[in-house]
């Protein structure tokens, strides 16, 4: 299975926010959308960074709730990985457990075209198990 049956499963809607954007206001978005992260991006939807649920979490713990009024880019990862549509989902899933990463940005000839999270990849895997085990036991009733 690859990257890009996954994104077309799930469609190709990336939430983005600016790098100026407080903690506290990316935080309501993150809740707002029900989604794990969101990339921020500056102008033209460069990619800047990748923030997490996680990283909101480091900084209320590290400074409290006045950690929220905070730009986001102090506390985003900077270092994004992206994977191609033409990965196949077990190589993603490998590089995600490597890195300890729940979400991966999607690009095309550099260009952002969908993010996937580790529930995604597992949710195409389960569905990929499901028809092989649905093709055998046609293939066996036919036999």
């Amino acid at each position: 299975m690859l990257v890009s049956e996954v994104l077309r499963a799930k469609g190709d809607l990336v939430f983005t926010a600016a790098p100026t954007e407080t903690i506290g206001a990316v935080a309501a978005m993150l809740f707002a959308r029900r989604v794990g992260a969101m990339v921020v991006v500056e102008g033209d939807r460069e990619v800047v960074g990748i923030v997490a649920e996680r990283d909101i979490v480091r900084v209320v713990a590290e400074t409290g709730g006045a950690g929220l009024s905070r730009p986001v880019s102090e506390c985003m990862t900077r270092e994004v990985f992206y994977a191609e549509p033409s990965e196949t989902v077990d190589v993603l899933l490998e590089r995600m457990t490597d890195r300890r990463v729940r979400h991966w940005p999607v690009c095309f000839e550099g260009r952002l075209i969908g993010i996937v999270s580790i529930g995604d990849l597992v949710k195409g895997k389960i569905a990929e198990a499901t028809a092989e085990a649905e093709g055998l036991r046609a293939y066996i009733h036919a036999a």
